[in-house]
C-alpha cells in the first residue's frame, strides 16, 4: 500500500526535476504485478489525492501501462463509491490499465463497515474483498 496523500501537486514544471517520491513511486508502479485502487467518493468521482497520482503515474511516461487492476470504493451514501469506479474506469482507458469486471466492491454507509481502528468488520464485504482479490491474481496470472 502506498500513501500518496504528501505528493506535491501534478506540476509539468517539475518533471525536468522530478521529485524523489514521485520517482520511487512511478518504480513501484512498474514493478507491481497488479495495481489496486482504493477510493473514496467525492462529488461523483475519485477522490483528489488519487487523481493527482495518477498524474505522477502517468507523465512523462505513463508507468501504469498495460497493468492488471482492480478498484474498491467506499462512501457513505447507499451507493458505495459505483459513480467514482465508473470514472476511474473512464481514466484507466486512457492508461491503458486492465480492471477486473467482477465482483466489484462498492462499501455502501462505509462508516458502519469498520471498527474504530478503521479494520473492515462487515463479513459480506469481507467477502467480496477476498473474491475481488482472488479474481485479481487469476487475471494477473493470465498477463
Amino acid at each position: 500500500m502506498l500513501d500518496v496523500s504528501r505528493f506535491p501537486l501534478f506540476n509539468e514544471d517539475l518533471l525536468a526535476e522530478m521529485p524523489v517520491e514521485i520517482r520511487d513511486f512511478k518504480q513501484k508502479i512498474k514493478q507491481a504485478d497488479a495495481i489496486l485502487f482504493a477510493t473514496p467518493e467525492y462529488n461523483y468521482s475519485i477522490s483528489a489525492v488519487l487523481k493527482n497520482a495518477i498524474e505522477w503515474g502517468n507523465q512523462p511516461d505513463n508507468s501504469w501501462d498495460g497493468k492488471p487492476a482492480a478498484i474498491t470504493s467506499a462512501s457513505i451514501s447507499l451507493r458505495g463509491g459505483a459513480r467514482a469506479q465508473a470514472h476511474l474506469r473512464q481514466i484507466m482507458v486512457d492508461l491503458n490499465l486492465y480492471p477486473i469486471n467482477q465482483p466489484q466492491l462498492l462499501l455502501a454507509k462505509a462508516g458502519e463497515k469498520f471498527d474504530a481502528n478503521l479494520k473492515l468488520v462487515d463479513s459480506a464485504s469481507l467477502k467480496t474483498l477476498q473474491s475481488m482479490l482472488a479474481a485479481l491474481v487469476e487475471w494477473t496470472r493470465k498477463f
